[in-house]
């Protein structure tokens, strides 16, 4: 994921709406795909695209806005490599520590950043992030020095550097990427996705 830089979260209308929109992202060359459970039929999106691009390394496949361990317990049946959610959920974090999975919860305070570490949480998503700014990360380093940050919501390319600037480890995008992907502009998608990866290229490879 921190080779990926970005993380697509995708809510499509349909299995193959959101199917074609990770598509397009991953030919923008945004491999990190994120797939909401309030997609119809999310765990089948995974699954084909988790058996379609089984064999390169390059793409990640998760999913996002798991509510509960069952709805982990599924998703990572279907294939998923990590699972995401809105909130930090104790049973969602040990049905992914069970299967070795890795569980980013979001988390909005210390206290619920130090629980999510305590359960085995490798990267945090602070969601969110659009009403806590991009220094948010730099003074969540103050007492989590070690701790890797995905921020969530309200991520654009104007301000998505200014994340990196203050410690970003991965950045997720939605409607900002995939939001033609709604109206099948499938096109405009990949696009934004080339928009956004060149970005991140850049400024990974910029010295701060």
């Amino acid at each position: 994921m921190y080779q990926a830089g970005i993380v697509a979260v995708i809510r499509g209308t349909s299995d193959e709406n959101s199917y074609k929109t990770a598509k397009a992202c991953i030919a923008g060359n945004v491999v990190g795909i994120e797939l909401a459970f309030t997609s119809p039929d999310a765990e089948v999106t995974i699954r084909r695209l988790v058996h379609e691009y089984k064999d390169d390394t390059h793409v990640v496949i998760g999913a996002g806005t798991v509510l509960d361990s069952q709805t982990a317990r599924i998703a990572i049946l279907a294939g998923a490599q990590f699972i995401v959610s809105p909130s930090f959920s104790e049973e969602t974090a040990k049905e992914c520590n069970l299967y070795g999975v890795p569980y980013i919860p979001g988390c909005y305070s210390p206290t619920e950043v130090q629980d999510a570490l305590t359960f085995g949480s490798d990267l945090i998503k602070i969601f969110p992030s659009s009403l806590v700014g991009s220094k948010y990360i730099s003074e969540i380093h103050g007492p989590f020095p070690y701790v890797n940050v995905m921020p969530s919501g309200g991520i654009t390319l104007d301000n998505i550097e200014e994340w990196f600037k203050n410690g970003a480890f991965v950045i997720g995008v939605g409607g900002n990427l995939v939001s033609p992907g709604k109206e099948e502009k499938y096109e405009l998608v990949k696009k934004n996705a080339q928009c956004f990866s060149e970005s991140v290229y850049k400024i990974k490879n910029t010295n701060y």
